[in-house]
């Protein structure tokens, strides 16, 4: 990741999840069936911002997304990822893209582990 880009570029990607949190949360709950749901991007974007800033760690962002269901989270990398396409700059929005896939692939990975444990 080059954190000095996405530092640099912060306020864009709040716009981003602004804008398209809301309608992706509707979509998670609706189409999903997913049960604990943020009431606004605001939680979110608060994380994304600590983390860029090394003030979040990928440990707190799996317990944030342990009640979702792992079926859920692989549904949801595309739709993330696609929501930064509105960036014009092709190298910001590659770098965020990039950023929201590795994130999401934590957490894919570790609910399938503990789907693992469970089994």
């Amino acid at each position: 990741m080059n954190v000095p880009l996405l530092q640099q570029t912060l306020p864009i990607a709040e716009v981003v999840l602004a804008e398209k949190l809301p309608p992706f949360y509707d979509w998670l709950k609706n189409e999903l069936g997913v049960e604990r749901v943020p009431d606004s991007p605001d939680h979110t974007t608060k994380w994304v911002i600590g983390f860029v800033n090394n003030h979040e760690s990928l440990i707190r962002l799996v317990e944030l997304h342990r009640p979702v269901p792992p079926k859920a989270l692989e549904q949801a990398v595309p739709r993330l990822v696609v929501a930064f396409e509105p960036i014009e700059e092709s190298d910001v929005r590659q770098e965020w893209q990039k950023t929201i896939t590795l994130l999401c692939l934590v957490l894919v990975v570790a609910a399938r582990s503990r789907e693992k444990v469970l089994i």
